[in-house]
């Protein structure tokens, strides 16, 4: 009896430009995490929006970077704690390259603050800046993708969302856990209409940061306890995010990807 061939699978026919027509929205990604996202959506074909708050000279250069890798993108200065800047940075979008696919939440704020020492407004902003700025986007973006029966949408957590191992992060914490459970919250509401959104939850990464707000010798430390003995690299986290978008993830709904090394093993 012949055998029927099975069909290649089309993530593999696709690979190098499977956003090919795609338009994704990348916010906080000037620089580290969020630029290497913008670069590897680019890269795969996606009209990339390069978002920031303050560094409009950060935004423009990865917006060449992705010009001259033959790319469309724009840099759109918005500040995501503010419902009326995500509101109009998609309408910029939707104007500049017709729609919206795919909305990366990654800008965050990161304080340590004693639950005591903080302020009520520094709760809120936390709040606003982590949490409240991913229900804006997906209010803003989710529209235009009922209406085409496909979204991409991937919230960016951390640690602090799922294991308590620093102290002083009470309102990040919080943000970062209720960010995984809007993700869930979004693929039941939308999830029949063609629509994933995911959380990717990054460990230890080698990103540009100002040191002296850590501990002498904690660059060293934090690689100790990680089985695969180094910290994430920016594109290990982009990739994790790429592949979420893409056809290998057309399945996926609802759930964390941990890039962490190891470091933690969630069940």
């Amino acid at each position: 009896m012949k055998k029927s061939k099975v069909p290649e699978p089309k993530s593999r026919q696709t690979t190098a430009r499977q956003l090919e027509g795609r338009t994704a929205i990348v916010t906080g990604s000037g620089r580290n995490i969020g630029k290497a996202i913008a670069l590897q959506f680019a890269h795969a074909g996606a009209n990339v929006v390069v978002n920031g708050h303050r560094d409009k000279k950060a935004l423009d250069e990865v917006v060449t970077e992705i010009r001259d890798m033959g790319g469309r993108a724009i840099a759109v200065l918005a500040d995501v704690s503010k419902h009326q800047d995500i509101e109009k940075m998609v309408k910029l979008a939707e104007k500049q390259f017709g729609q919206v696919d795919i909305a990366v939440s990654n800008a965050s704020v990161r304080r340590r603050q004693g639950m005591l020492e903080m302020s009520i407004a520094d709760w809120h902003d936390t709040m606003n800046t982590n949490l409240a700025s991913c229900f804006y986007m997906a209010r803003a973006v989710l529209p235009g993708m009922r209406k085409r029966k496909w979204g991409r949408i991937i919230h960016l957590s951390g640690e602090d969302g799922f294991a308590g191992h620093v102290a002083r992060r009470s309102h990040v914490m919080v943000s970062k856990a209720g960010i995984h459970a809007f993700s869930k919250a979004i693929t039941i509401e939308f999830g029949a209409e063609g629509i994933t959104a995911n959380t990717v939850s990054p460990g230890p990464v080698d990103t540009l940061r100002d040191w002296k707000q850590y501990p002498p010798g904690w660059a060293k430390k934090r690689v100790e306890p990680i089985p695969l003995k180094r910290v994430a690299t920016v594109n290990d986290i982009a990739s994790a995010c790429l592949y979420l978008v893409g056809d290998s993830g057309g399945f996926i709904a609802g759930q964390v990807i941990h890039v962490n090394g190891g470091l933690f093993m969630f069940s």
